[in-house]
Order: C-alpha cells, then sequence, then structure tokens
C-alpha cells in the first residue's frame, strides 16, 4: 500500500499526475491514495519532499537522483554497444561475490510488466560441477531412452556429450565459463531484458557473458534440475554463461546494413 505522509506533503501534486492508474488525488491541498495499486513507485521516485512510501519494500534501498551527476555519455554508450562480445572462452578464476551481488542489481531493477517482478535469479559458481553432472545425467538418460528415435532438436546435446566424453578439455556446453545464471519470469520479454542490463553490468565490471540458449533448453525440461536449482514449476527463460574473457578483441565486428523504415 502507498502512505503518503500528510506532514511532508506540500500539495505539488506531481505525483497525481504521474500515477498511472490515476490512483492519488490532491484534496484540500494534501495527496491522498484513493486505493491499492500495483507499486510501481514512481510516486515514490517523484516526489520532491520524500512524503511517499510504499512499506512493503525496502525504503532504505532508494537513492536520490542527481541528474548532474549521473548522465550518461551518449558516444560511451553506443561504443559499449557495439564492442561487446559474445565470450565462449574463460579464464578458470571465479566471479566474486561482490561483483555477482552487482549484476543481481543490475536484473532486479530492470523493468517488468505491469511491475510484476517475477524474475527469479539463479547464480551457480560453487556447486557448478555439480550442476553439469545432473545435466550430463540427464542427456545421457535420454539418449539411452530415445536411442535412434531421438527427436531432431535433440541431437545436438548428444553430440556434446559424446564429445565431452571423448575430450574431457571439450567443454562446448559450458564453455569452461566459471558461472552460470538462469533467469526465470512468467514473462518472457522481462527475463531478456534483465539479461540484457546484466550484460552491460557485467562488461563495465570486466567480465564477459554468453547467452546459452542449449543450456536453457535442456534445463528448462529437466525437472530434476529445476529442483535442484529451487525452480520447480517455474520457466527458464533465459540462461547466461559469466566469468572473465580469456580472449581481447581490438576491433568491433562488421555488421549488414540496418533493416530500417523511415516514414
Amino acid at each position: 500500500m502507498v502512505i503518503i505522509d500528510q506532514e511532508k506533503c506540500i500539495g505539488c501534486g506531481k505525483c497525481a499526475k504521474d500515477c498511472i492508474e490515476f490512483n492519488i488525488e490532491v484534496k484540500e491541498k494534501k495527496a491522498a491514495v484513493r486505493k491499492e495499486c500495483f507499486k510501481c513507485g514512481h510516486c515514490v521516485a517523484i516526489c520532491p519532499v520524500e512524503a511517499v512510501s510504499i512499506p512493503e519494500y525496502d525504503m532504505e534501498d532508494v537513492e536520490p537522483y542527481q541528474a548532474d551527476g549521473f548522465s550518461l555519455d551518449p558516444e560511451q554508450v553506443l561504443h559499449s554497444i557495439k564492442f561487446r562480445r559474445s565470450i565462449r572462452s574463460y579464464r578458470p578464476e571465479k566471479v566474486e561475490k561482490d561483483v555477482l551481488e552487482k549484476l543481481l542489481q543490475a536484473g532486479r531493477y530492470t523493468a517488468t510488466a505491469k511491475n510484476n517482478q517475477d524474475c527469479c535469479f539463479v547464480f551457480v559458481q560453487n556447486e557448478l560441477e555439480q550442476l553439469k553432472d545432473i545435466v550430463w545425467d540427464y542427456i545421457d538418460q535420454m539418449e539411452k531412452r530415445e536411442g535412434r528415435n531421438i527427436a531432431r532438436e535433440l541431437l545436438p546435446f548428444v553430440s556434446f556429450n559424446r564429445r565431452r566424453k571423448a575430450d574431457p578439455t571439450d567443454d562446448y556446453l559450458f564453455r569452461n565459463a566459471p558461472a552460470v545464471l538462469f533467469i526465470t519470469s512468467d514473462w518472457p520479454l522481462d527475463a531478456g531484458l534483465a539479461a540484457q542490463n546484466i550484460e552491460m553490468m557485467a562488461v563495465s565490471l570486466g567480465l564477459g557473458t554468453l547467452y546459452n540458449g542449449f543450456l536453457a533448453r535442456i534445463a528448462d525440461v529437466n525437472v530434476e534440475l529445476k529442483k535442484w536449482l529451487g525452480i520447480e514449476g517455474k520457466m527458464i527463460k533465459a540462461c547466461m554463461l559469466l566469468g572473465y574473457p580469456d580472449r581481447v578483441y581490438v576491433r568491433t565486428a562488421p555488421r549488414r546494413e540496418a533493416h530500417v523504415i523511415w516514414k
């Protein structure tokens, strides 16, 4: 429930004008909440005197914003987008916990449909070998069960597994990354947006990432794995490998001309 401190409120009406649900009105020069809402937090963010709060959230986590001190340079932003690369080879060292925490915050603060905030972030690093064992065992059992009748879309996993068995250093599915992140959501776009923000934060911290559709696919159908991850009944919508790159790129990669329509 949104709460407005009547002693602090100056009746400016900014919260009422910005409320997407028209849930705030100004009465007798004071803002008042009409009903329960989905708590998007715009009223908290726009109030000039900190009169608005949402007790269900951690209000200590709210930070003041000063435009002059947090402006982004457009050229730097564009360069960071153009220079990003999908990393498929990583150094062996683990990612520090405080670095992973920053990635979590980048995902947590990403916009979500209807402010549902239902994304769940599962970082696997300390128990990565156990995760791998569960994945490979599932693929082994799948191959034994299906035999030659295995679905065509599952054949790549059989190939990955055979390569691994022939050469244990051939880690095509996990790319020897020290950490894996799974993102679940009932809203596919929410997970994708969160993953994008996490990648941008990761690059700023010297990390590399790879969106791993193969791992996301095989993990999402593995009931035992999802139980182990603590996400039973949830849908994995994004999966990322994380780690420090052992490759150095010195220029942007070429791209096709943009498919664009101007009207």
